[in-house]
């Protein structure tokens, strides 16, 4: 579902970080942010886009655009929509953002609620893209089953069926497959300061390290 409020309103924030963007990078890839500013506000006229995933979307894109990637938000690749979609020579990324929002129905169990949710996005997407990376902001953890932090190699039969049933708890329409866990692939992390448009980008074991700190 996307935004409630004008497209005005949403612009507005919209122009506020390009404008944050536009000053911190190269005047080279000026023209691509401006692209992207735009099909944000053409998706918001669809009703497809929420102000707080848009704003750390268009920060994780300029993040990649510098670093010599094309960029695409709000892309279907083979059925499924993504936050970033990026590609650069023969290789691809792909970029979910997770804020932490709980929605009122489970309210009860929201941690397992966020760590299915976090699993469900590494399980379905990363066999779409040559890298596939969370990206969270500074003020939420996030809550990843440690069996998906490692490579595929290393993960047990009965880390597969955990993840299943954990996944299955939330999302069956369609159900995530045992040979997608078995694949699937966490290669970092982007913890995205929209303030100060700027990402600090993770080893995926390394930002699980200083996680576990808030652990319960």
């Amino acid at each position: 579902m996307g935004a409630k409020g004008s497209t005005e309103e949403f612009m507005r924030d919209v122009d506020a970080v390009v404008s944050k963007i536009l000053d911190k990078i190269d005047p080279i890839y000026h023209p691509k942010i401006r692209v992207l500013r735009d099909d944000l506000e053409r998706m918001h006229r669809q009703n497809r886009v929420k102000i707080n995933h848009s704003v750390m979307e268009l920060v994780c894109a300029a993040h990649l655009i510098e670093a010599g990637f094309d960029a695409q938000l709000e892309t279907a690749v083979n059925g499924i929509s993504t936050d970033v979609y990026a590609e650069k020579g023969l290789g691809s990324l792909m970029v979910e953002a997770e804020t932490g929002f709980v929605p009122p129905e489970n309210a009860l169990d929201p941690l397992v609620y966020l760590r299915a949710r976090a699993a469900s996005k590494i399980v379905r997407y990363s066999g779409y893209a040559s890298k596939f990376v969370l990206a969270t902001p500074p003020y939420y953890v996030l809550q990843i089953p440690p069996s998906l932090t490692k490579p595929p190699r290393f993960r047990k039969e009965e880390e597969i069926a955990s993840i299943k049933k954990l996944c299955d708890l939330y999302y069956t329409n369609p159900p995530v497959s045992v040979e997608e866990i078995r694949n699937a692939r966490l290669h970092a992390i982007y913890v995205v300061d929209v303030d100060n448009v700027s990402i600090r980008e993770w080893e995926v074991n390394e930002y699980m390290g200083k996680a576990s700190l808030w652990s319960t």
